[in-house]
């Protein structure tokens, strides 16, 4: 089972997604890629990509890859993250890669690399999904 990324990124029209500017690129159960942009509006005052939005995208696409392995009826939320920041994000356009570790009845674990334009790694991101059905 597959998504076409448009419908996905339709989807969140009107959130923090769409604030961000994520644009999902691949979506299937077994795997989620998505890219958003450098802009000022999401850097430090530094001019790197602040943390917070590396985070965003990392939860953000887990959840949707959670969303694509979920049984009817049921929903997700995060209950547990971790990142790592290995680099500064200074520019150019910014990719996410969801893969999963575990996908269980109550609980799915995504791991999330995110890259800048070079495929410098930019930070990694392990969250937890609960199944909420």
């Amino acid at each position: 089972m597959s998504t076409h990324p448009a419908e996905i990124t339709e989807r969140f029209k009107g959130t923090l997604v769409d604030t961000l500017g994520i644009r999902f690129t691949e979506a299937t159960p077994d795997r989620v890629v998505a890219e958003l942009e450098w802009r000022e509006a999401l850097t430090t005052v530094g001019g790197s990509l602040h943390g917070g939005t590396l985070m965003a995208l990392a939860d953000t696409i887990g959840a949707a890859a959670t969303i694509l392995n979920l049984p009817p009826g049921a929903t997700t939320a995060t209950i547990e993250s971790k990142t790592n920041f290995f680099a500064a994000g200074r520019a150019g356009t910014v990719r996410a890669e969801a893969t999963p570790l575990h996908r269980g009845k109550r609980t799915h674990v995504w791991q999330t690399r995110v890259t800048d334009g070079t495929g410098r790694l930019l930070s990694m991101t392990i969250q937890t999904q609960m199944v909420l059905t």
